[in-house]
């Protein structure tokens, strides 16, 4: 993945968080504060507006979603997100282009930043888990596979595996039985996301 890929990218990105804003307030609604949906397509649309402004740079481009995200919200999912793209900033340089060990050593790194920052951890039931299952599939992966179709499988894989297991952090945490059976709202926002890809 280089520069111009990543822009792109992005800009997938953000129509794709508009379209999924109400199926992902929806959701959260059920355990959280129903605001997932609307703080993703605040992101969105920040960057979206951000995206012609920036330079074709990993490291710029990365850091540019951290800032339109960092704007839009002060939500937990807003913040981790600015934190997650913030960290994918500091990570990359001096790369001009992301192989396919990269990409599974940055979503690994990210696991790690977002799990000190928000007090998640594996198992918890979070976007966490779901980026360590694409972060995992991306690195058992051959040279030549298509790296979205693993993401998009792994992302759907996590929400499969952990459909039946209740929330254990956030607010969901208070409704852990009524989650059993449930989707995390930010596992799904994630498989959104890489179906976006």
């Amino acid at each position: 993945m280089d520069a111009t890929m990543l822009k792109s990218a992005l800009g997938r990105w953000s129509k794709a968080m508009a379209a999924a804003a109400p199926e992902l307030n929806a959701l959260d609604g059920r355990l959280g504060d129903g605001d997932l949906g609307a703080t993703l397509e605040k992101c969105a649309a920040n960057i979206d507006a951000a995206l012609p402004g920036l330079p074709e740079r990993l490291d710029e481009l990365f850091k540019g979603a951290a800032q339109a995200c960092a704007k839009a919200s002060g939500s937990s999912f807003g913040t981790l997100l600015a934190v997650a793209f913030l960290g994918a900033a500091k990570w990359v340089p001096p790369r001009d282009t992301l192989s396919r060990a990269d990409l599974a050593a940055l979503l690994t790194q990210t696991v790690q930043t977002l799990s000190a920052r928000g007090g998640a951890a594996l198992g918890d039931k979070t976007m966490l888990d779901a980026l360590d299952a694409i972060a995992r599939a991306i690195a058992a992966a051959k040279d030549g596979d298509d790296l979205r179709a693993t993401a998009r499988t792994a992302a759907a894989g996590a929400l499969d595996a952990f459909r039946d297991k209740p929330n254990r952090i956030g607010r969901a945490r208070m409704f852990a039985e009524k989650s059993m059976g449930m989707d995390d709202p930010g596992m799904v926002a994630v498989l959104r996301m890489t179906e976006a890809l």
